[in-house]
């Protein structure tokens, strides 16, 4: 029963008054090569990456003041590999760009 009121309040659209056009359905922009194409990539590749330095720079320095070695190392990695990750992601975005 409460299925049936779920799918009915969901999927069931109310019939359009007399006069009034139906509403149209509202559909969720999809990262497709259309929309790609379409519009250009808002961030730098410089305040991608300066975000994450800022980010981790943060963090290192809270454990750095707290004297926790373990979690510096751990940190450190994290931020060389997440920068790395960033820096594939970037590259294909501007071959994408480009074509």
């Amino acid at each position: 029963m409460m299925l049936g009121a779920a799918k009915k309040l969901l999927l069931d659209s109310p019939a359009p008054k007399a006069g009034q056009a139906p509403a149209a359905r509202f559909e969720p922009p999809r990262l497709t090569a259309n929309i790609l194409e379409k519009s250009r990539m808002s961030r730098s590749r410089d305040r991608i990456l300066a975000n994450l330095d800022e980010m981790y720079r943060e963090a290192f320095e809270r454990s750095k003041a707290t004297g926790d070695d373990a979690q510096m190392a751990q940190l450190d990695f994290a931020y060389r590999r997440e920068q790395l990750y960033f820096e594939i992601l970037l590259d294909v975005r501007d071959a994408v760009e480009r074509q």
